[in-house]
């Protein structure tokens, strides 16, 4: 009977939240909708308020949005420079609101450009979205663009700056946010402005370029960072993937496909009361059944921290008790179980047919939170494996010297990999870590080193 309750007052709860979303809503947003769509999104938003851990409850979204165009009145204007002649391979957004607290905006763009060579720069378009000004803010927002076009006017003559706003018209004003369990006003209304700031900036990105990437206003950017994440971008242009992760400070260094930019507007749009950007993003990624891929080191750190660039992670790995099985013939008397010890020992292989593998097996199924890769010659970019990926392995039958469930974990860029294992794929304790040839290498390849981060 208690249930049967229970159900009656949810069932209650979704119809109310329907009729106020379709009928009291006065996001222009809900613009962009059908009547039917929004009758859709309020009952997945009244799911989601009931029920905020289930990873299934925008699959209405996913199906309504299956043909995304870019956002309709929605009149973003260009303050400063002008959009590229031609399509760039890049394009790096970075958002802005006044005040500026805590930001380090014209360090962030000093930092893009002299981080980036005369070469890389005509690959790319930094769009910078300055968030429509309260009644207090024109006047910052009149001395910014001043600021700008002075010091960044080489930049914006090539094209490689633009400056926009989104007026408050497509705005949803303060006293119509909603309000959450112990959240103060000023931040609903600050997550909410992100997230529209957010979703303007890239509907004005989406046509500009193949790929968006999203910097905040407070960073200093690792030398030649642009050639490491076209490189990467390269090695993964025939694998599926969502969004490439360069760095973990929020939403810096997230790499997105431009043609996926209109949907994620949308979603930010629809559900910019809900929470902060990335939790927002995050569910974005649930959505579309697809895990972020973090890439070590970062190439970006925040203002003011070292300029050396220094690896994240400052502990050492500690590669857990394992054997190591190889299909590749040794040569120069090396034992495969030199790729995975700590010291200066190295595996060296004859050749490598595509197929042919080495792989670590964990006496101890473990935890991996990092797993790095390097081949090739120490000194020089001799002997790498060039076409080849890693994998990790997972076991359910007890096998003992291979898994029966692999995973791609990602390919080897120049040789190598550096990268995290985030926690939807740590779930699972890895057995098994095997680098896979891809093509077949004629030449001697050298396995430097298998390093796993493991508890």
């Amino acid at each position: 009977m208690e249930e049967s309750l229970w159900v009656l007052v949810v069932m209650a709860a979704a119809v109310l939240s329907v009729v106020f979303f379709v009928t009291e809503n006065p996001f222009d947003p809900a613009s962009f909708l059908s009547m039917e769509e929004k009758e859709l999104v309020a009952w997945q938003r009244a799911r989601m308020q009931l029920d905020p851990g289930r990873t299934h409850h925008l699959e209405t979204f996913k199906d309504m949005q299956k043909n995304s165009e870019p956002l309709k009145n929605v009149n973003s204007r260009i303050l400063i420079g002008a959009p590229p002649g031609e399509k760039k391979l890049l394009t790096i957004g970075v958002s802005a609101a006044p005040p500026p607290q805590g930001s380090n905006l014209v360090g962030t763009l000093r930092s893009l450009f002299s981080a980036s060579s005369a070469s890389e720069r005509k690959h790319f378009t930094v769009v910078l979205h300055v968030a429509g000004p309260d009644p207090n803010g024109s006047r910052w927002l009149a001395q910014m663009t001043r600021n700008l076009s002075a010091l960044f006017k080489p930049h914006i003559q090539a094209r490689e700056l633009v400056v926009i706003t989104t007026p408050l018209a497509s705005s949803l004003p303060s006293k119509d946010l909603k309000k959450t369990v112990d959240d103060l006003p000023a931040h609903v209304a600050f997550r909410s402005r992100q997230n529209r700031d957010l979703a303007f900036l890239m509907n004005f990105a989406a046509q500009h370029s193949d790929y968006f990437l999203m910097v905040e206003d407070d960073v200093n950017c690792a030398p030649g960072f642009v050639t490491q994440v076209a490189t990467t971008v390269s090695a993964w242009a025939h694998r599926p993937w969502v969004t490439l992760e360069f760095s973990q400070l929020g939403l810096t260094g997230k790499l997105f496909h431009s043609g996926d930019l209109p949907r994620i507007a949308h979603f930010l749009l629809l559900f910019h009361r809900e929470m902060p950007c990335a939790g927002l993003l995050s569910r974005f990624q649930d959505l579309m059944q697809s895990a972020p891929v973090q890439f070590l080191p970062s190439l970006f750190q925040r203002s003011g921290g070292s300029s050396s660039f220094e690896e994240d992670n400052v502990s050492s790995p500690s590669n857990p008790a394992a054997s190591v099985h190889t299909s590749l013939e040794a040569a120069n008397n090396s034992v495969p179980s030199s790729a995975y010890s700590l010291d200066e020992n190295f595996f060296y292989a004859k050749s490598a047919e595509a197929g042919s593998h080495l792989t670590v097996v964990l006496d101890t199924p473990a935890q991996v939170s990092r797993v790095q890769v390097q081949t090739g010659s120490d000194l020089r970019d001799e002997n790498q494996l060039k076409e080849g990926h890693v994998e990790l392995g997972y076991d359910s039958s007890n096998r003992v010297s291979d898994c029966d469930d692999y995973i791609l974990l990602g390919p080897l860029v120049d040789g190598s990999l550096d990268q995290r294992v985030l926690s939807h794929k740590a779930g699972r304790k890895v057995k098994c870590v095997r680098v896979l040839v891809t093509a077949r290498m004629p030449s001697t390849v050298v396995l430097r080193h298998i390093r796993l981060w493991a508890e």
